[in-house]
């Protein structure tokens, strides 16, 4: 199982990004796929999560109205879609997996998931 994020750069606040999580090794349609994100000195912070086996997908309240999770199938591809960037969202950001879906578990918790990427960085200038 190996995750690999993309999409990461340099943004002005109030712009956008495109953040990829591309599988390799195991479906996407039998996972759930996290996205999360980690500043220095500050735990890993759940983001948006989406939950291939139940169909569901989860976002934090900072995500919420501004940021998209989607995925496409057929790349084994996991998308997330971030609008209006603020220098608050500067981060390194991981995708994570977890077999089978979340079932009771909490979606936007780093201990849900099995498997990370090794991240990529997104920094948003004032």
């Amino acid at each position: 199982v190996q995750l690999v994020e993309s999409g990461g750069g340099l943004v002005q606040a109030g712009g956008s990004l495109t953040l990829s999580c591309a599988a390799s090794g195991f479906t996407f349609a039998d996972y759930a796929i996290g996205w999360f994100r980690q500043v220095p000195g500050k735990a890993r912070e759940g983001v948006s999560s989406i939950d291939f086996v139940e169909g569901k997908t989860y976002y934090s309240e900072s995500a919420k109205g501004r940021f998209t999770i989607s995925g496409d199938s057929a790349k084994d591809t996991v998308y997330l879609q971030m609008n209006n960037l603020d220098p608050e969202d500067t981060a390194l950001y991981y995708c994570a997996a977890e077999y089978n879906g979340l079932g009771w578990e909490k979606p936007l918790e780093p201990y849900s998931y099995d498997y990370w990427g090794q991240g990529t960085q997104v920094t948003v200038s004032s």
